[in-house]
């Protein structure tokens, strides 16, 4: 007698290709204008997310968190038990809001500090806010990025670009571990945002690659440093996720196409690169440290 095969997921279609009708959105981006403009909101773990109790009674700190990648992990650590503190930047108070709503429905506290990364001493305040509000941290994930696509290439990329781009992805992410770390216990851990960028850039993205290369050795490097010190660092590093960004920083023919040339043949969602904050920041991965997870629909990462 046979069995009947369990179902499964088919990665190929468990989320629809977004319909973007080739329409750039004003930047910086929010998940306002993607929702209202084009109809596609992205699936942050809202109805999916299921916590285990994975980061129970945990601090998290998280830099663009408001949307994206940053509210899915915000809401799967919550779900896991963690309290979080979310920085974004001003003006995007709505976003901000409704990711602290997923953190507090979830039972946990939430901390929303608006401010500019590239500003060193917001970062230092940054950190100190959500010790005295929490205490400590016990996971930095370093999320905040900025990018801005030139068809022209390097001859388009200005200074005031580069600049901001250095000091959005590179930047703040070394002030922000300079500045957790002695908050930072044995078993805490850091996250950093890389990229498919690190290791396939795109001529167009060519400032946003160069930093993205430039976190996976940074992580590596980090994480050889405060290994001692009992203290992870890695990095996830995903591939065409459909957030905000996207169509906010995109010329509007590529936003259409956006992921398609994957193997799996679709954008990915930012609940699916949730999870692998998840792992990287609990236990289950306590032998884990200097390592890069890539999440990028089949795209490879070879550093």
């Amino acid at each position: 007698m046979s069995q009947q095969r369990p179902e499964t997921t088919d990665p190929q279609r468990q989320h629809d290709q977004p319909d973007t009708a080739g329409e750039q959105l004003p930047r910086p981006g929010s998940e306002e204008s993607v929702t209202s403009r084009m109809g596609e909101q992205p699936d942050h773990g809202e109805e999916t997310y299921r916590g285990t109790g994975r980061l129970a009674d945990r601090v998290a700190l998280i830099t663009g968190g408001d949307s994206g990648i940053g509210r899915a992990v915000a809401l799967a650590f919550a779900r896991e038990g963690a309290d979080v503190a979310i920085t974004y930047l001003p003006g995007e108070d709505e976003d901000g809001q409704e990711t602290a709503k997923l953190v507090e429905d979830a039972g946990r506290r939430a901390l929303l500090v608006p401010g500019d990364l590239t500003s060193e001493d917001f970062c230092a305040e940054l950190v100190d806010r959500t010790v005295a509000e929490f205490g400590r941290i016990d996971v930095l994930v370093n999320n905040a990025a900025y990018q801005m696509a030139q068809p022209g290439g390097i001859a388009d990329i200005t200074t005031e670009q580069l600049d901001r781009v250095m000091k959005t992805n590179l930047y703040a992410l070394f002030w922000m571990c300079q500045r957790t770390l002695p908050h930072m216990a044995r078993g805490g851990c850091i996250i950093n945002t890389s990229s498919v960028q690190s290791s396939s850039p795109s001529p167009e993205l060519l400032d946003y690659a160069t930093t993205k290369a430039g976190i996976v050795n940074f992580t590596r490097g980090l994480a050889q440093l405060v290994a001692a010190d009992g203290i992870r660092v890695n990095a996830v590093a995903p591939g065409p996720i459909w957030t905000p960004l996207i169509p906010a920083t995109m010329p509007a023919e590529e936003v259409e196409s956006f992921g398609t040339q994957t193997p799996l043949g679709r954008a990915g969602q930012p609940a699916e690169v949730a999870t692998a904050f998840v792992y990287l920041a609990s236990a289950e991965s306590s032998y884990i440290t200097g390592e890069v997870i890539a999440v990028t629909g089949g795209q490879p990462v070879t550093m």
